[in-house]
């Protein structure tokens, strides 16, 4: 990787950038918040069904992130190797996304699962390219920061559904869905149109690349995470739980609200909202705090303060308190997911980046395959007080995990 000590974080760039991450949010705020409403009320299904369909789109993620993240490292086009694909993802995903209440109002689950597959197979084509770019803009011993500033304009988006969503969502349930659509291609445009990709570096040059030789990138990367040294596999382990852990509380937290604590879905967006709402606050701090203390030390201290949050969680049932307790929540998790995507991207070389983020985002993903079904499945066994337990046990063994990682620090950092 080149050196990089006389750079400077851009940061005007970075949120320009952090653009693409907030209309990412927003579509993915209101999916999670009011699609498991949608199946349970319209088609009356389970929680072991509802979670395991909020996963099955998951599954043609979990192979197409890691591949594309490897193909957009491989393209050359005059829009650069990332934008191409978030030009074409970004429009095809939000036009899914807005017939998916479309789809509900027909009451024909079938036409339902295709729109909500095919809204994320379009997601699934620009996520990885647009969050490469960061760390191909933003040199080693910054990333952190800049990290922060991309995730503090996501947790805006989340912000945006959970505080504006309600009277949206209060006076039409598909108005949400119409606003998000157009707000996520707005966003995304501005990247396209704005953010200028750098040349890639001489070691870097290739030709476009054949599918087939795509898919021996993406073969070396998982070689590097199965045979190579273990930090690497070990990250990606401590994410997976994480993610795990996360994924089941922001998949049933709405329904949570509503039939555990009888309040309304959108109102218990609200309480979902303080979360984000000290995410945004603290998400360049979080950046910040990684950079001083090292990555992995502040996502321990993250983890723990999550753990700290939601064991209380479990005995507390009033609105308020549980407001209180996820405002605090939010800033342990801006600590941890801040800094995880640096690690990873920095155990690789600058060609590379876009395949590690690739991933990054297939570990993730399978969190997001196994997580709905299995806190489903608890729920329908012992009732929605079994969600916190499990999403502490799974934040538990990430912070274990995490403690022998042993690379992934900022260059010439700690």
């Amino acid at each position: 990787m080149s050196d990089t000590r006389g750079e400077r974080l851009n940061v005007p760039r970075t949120f320009l950038l952090g653009f693409g991450f907030l209309g990412v949010s927003v579509i993915w705020s209101l999916y999670n918040l009011y699609v498991p409403v949608f199946l349970k009320d319209t088609f009356h299904l389970n929680s072991t069904v509802i979670g395991i369909i909020m996963a099955i789109d998951n599954v043609f993620a979990i192979v197409l992130l890691p591949f594309l993240g490897a193909l957009s490292d491989r393209t050359r086009t005059r829009l650069g190797r990332r934008r191409p694909y978030i030009l074409l993802g970004s429009i095809l995903a939000a036009a899914f996304f807005v017939l998916i209440p479309v789809s509900m109002a027909k009451e024909i689950l079938a036409l339902m699962m295709a729109t909500v597959i095919l809204m994320n197979l379009s997601m699934a084509l620009f996520r990885s390219p647009v969050i490469a770019l960061m760390p191909d803009i933003t040199p080693s011993r910054y990333r952190s920061q800049a990290n922060g500033i991309i995730n503090l304009m996501g947790g805006l988006g989340s912000l945006l559904v959970y505080f504006g969503g309600k009277p949206l969502y209060d006076r039409s349930v598909s108005l949400p869905f119409y606003v998000g659509g157009l707000v996520m291609l707005a966003a995304c445009a501005l990247v396209v149109v704005f953010i200028r990709e750098p040349e890639p570096e001489a070691a870097a040059e290739k030709k476009a690349a054949p599918l087939l030789e795509t898919w021996k990138e993406l073969g070396a990367n998982l070689k590097d995470v199965f045979g190579g040294e273990r930090s690497l596999l070990l990250i990606l382990v401590s994410i997976l739980f994480w993610f795990i852990g996360f994924n089941a509380i922001e998949t049933f937290f709405i329904s949570f609200a509503k039939y555990h604590l009888g309040i309304m879905e959108s109102t218990g967006g609200l309480i979902f909202g303080g979360f984000s709402l000290t995410f945004l606050a603290t998400a360049i701090v979080a950046g910040i705090i990684g950079s001083r203390l090292g990555r992995r030390r502040t996502i321990r201290i993250g983890l723990m303060v999550l753990l700290a949050v939601l064991v209380p969680s479990m005995f507390v049932r009033g609105f308020v308190p549980l407001v209180v307790l996820f405002v605090v929540g939010g800033f342990g998790w801006a600590l941890v997911n801040v800094n995880s995507l640096p690690m990873v991207v920095d155990m690789t070389v600058a060609e590379k980046i876009g395949g590690y983020t690739g991933l990054y985002y297939l570990f993730s993903q399978a969190a997001n395959i196994i997580a709905p079904p299995a806190a489903g499945a608890l729920i329908d066994l012992f009732g929605y007080a079994s969600l916190m337990v499990f999403s502490c046990a799974m934040f538990a063994v990430s912070a274990v995990v995490v403690s022998f990682v042993r690379r992934g620090e900022a260059a010439g950092g700690k």
